[in-house]
C-alpha cells in the first residue's frame, strides 16, 4: 500500500486557496480513478483505491495544515506504510506557477503544513511540491496562499496539471518519479507568462497557515 497525501485546510471557505493546492490535487486522483468515497478516520478524510495493482489510499488532514502531522502518522502507523511509499502533495510558492518538482526528503521551506509533518512522521517521505509562485510585492505570502485561485487559473493550467498528475500518477507507485515529472511538464505545461490574480479575496484562519 502506499499514501498519497494532500495538504490544505478544511472547509469549502478555502476549497480554491492556493494553501489547498494539494486537495484539489487528490481529489482529482479520486475522481480520474474511481477511488471509494471520503470517509473520516484519525482527524482525516481517507478514500482507497488501486492504481494498476496497488491499493493506494488517498488522505486529507482536517485538522488544518498546521496541525497535519499527527493525522498522516497515525495513519502511517495503523497501515504499516514507510515514509518511502508516501507521496505529499502541497503548495510551493517558490516554484513557478505550474510546475511541479519531486523530492524525497529534504527542509520544509517555511511550509507549516510540511514542517508539521517532518515533527511526526520524520523526513524521509515524498515531496510533490506544485507551484503556485510568488505574490506581487503589495501582497505577503500568508494573505497569497490564503487566496483563491483566480477562475482562469482553476479552468486553465490548474485544471490541466492536476489531470496530468492524476494520469501518470502510476508511475508514482513504481517509484517513477522522473518519468511522471517529465510527463507531466509534457502533457501540462506550465504557464509561459504569470499574471495578477484577479481577485484578492483571502480567508483569516488562526490555524489556516
Amino acid at each position: 500500500m502506499l499514501l498519497f497525501v494532500g495538504l490544505g485546510n478544511p472547509g469549502s471557505d478555502y476549497a480554491r486557496n492556493r494553501h489547498n493546492a494539494g486537495f484539489i490535487a487528490v481529489d482529482r486522483l479520486a475522481q480520474r480513478h474511481g477511488f471509494s468515497v471520503w470517509k473520516a478516520k484519525s482527524g482525516a478524510l481517507i478514500a482507497d483505491g488501486r492504481l494498476g495493482t496497488q491499493k493506494v489510499l488517498l488522505i486529507k488532514p482536517q485538522s488544518f495544515m498546521n496541525k497535519s502531522g499527527l493525522p498522516v502518522a497515525e495513519i502511517a502507523r495503523f497501515y504499516k506504510v514507510p515514509a518511502g511509499d508516501i507521496f505529499v502533495f502541497y503548495d510551493e510558492i517558490d516554484l513557478a506557477v505550474g510546475k511541479i518538482r519531486l523530492k524525497q526528503g529534504g527542509g520544509h521551506g517555511g511550509h507549516n503544513g510540511i514542517r508539521d509533518l517532518d515533527r511526526h512522521l520524520g523526513v524521509d517521505y515524498w515531496r510533490v511540491r506544485i507551484g503556485v509562485g510568488r505574490p506581487p510585492a503589495r501582497i505577503d505570502v500568508k494573505n497569497w496562499v490564503l487566496m483563491d485561485f483566480a477562475k482562469d487559473e482553476v479552468d486553465g493550467w490548474l485544471d490541466d496539471l492536476t489531470t496530468a498528475m492524476a494520469d501518470e500518477a502510476d508511475r508514482l507507485v513504481s517509484h517513477d518519479t522522473e518519468g511522471f515529472q517529465s510527463r507531466v511538464a509534457f502533457l501540462a505545461p506550465a504557464p509561459k507568462t504569470e499574471t495578477p490574480p484577479k481577485t484578492l479575496r483571502t480567508q483569516d484562519s488562526p490555524n489556516g497557515g
